[in-house]
């Protein structure tokens, strides 16, 4: 290992630390949203993979929903309903798309809606 290698590893684990909020959401969501794509596109050999990343998705979407429905969350009561309702979607999909009886389509598009708006927020000062 030399010594940029061990330069990028620290200056990445800092940059993580003082990560914001929405910014951790914002890499989960495109990590899982990546490995989702990647296993339907490798084929029916990735599907233990493709699996694996659903239910990581369905996972955090559970997060969310739970989160959510905190009535401490600061976020405006529509959108937190809003979000209450993809939660239920993305795992009634999932489901289905386990049973081989849907698409991932809609999975993918959700998860890309939701990044485009935590890219577009700008936090209150």
């Amino acid at each position: 290992m030399n010594a940029q290698t061990l330069a990028q590893r620290a200056y990445s684990q800092n940059a993580r630390t003082t990560q914001t909020p929405r910014g951790t959401e914002y890499e989960l969501i495109a990590r899982v949203t990546y490995r989702i794509k990647s296993m339907a596109e490798a084929g029916p050999m990735a599907y233990p993979k493709l699996v694996e990343a659903l239910s990581d998705n369905q996972r955090l979407w559970t997060a969310l929903a739970v989160d959510v429905a905190d009535g401490g969350n600061e976020l405006p009561k529509e959108l937190r309903a809003q979000i209450f309702y993809l939660a239920e979607f993305v795992q009634f999909q999932t489901s289905k798309v386990l049973a081989r009886k849907g698409r991932i389509t809609p999975l993918l598009e959700i998860n890309a809606a939701i990044l485009r708006g935590l890219s577009s927020r700008r936090p209150r000062k």
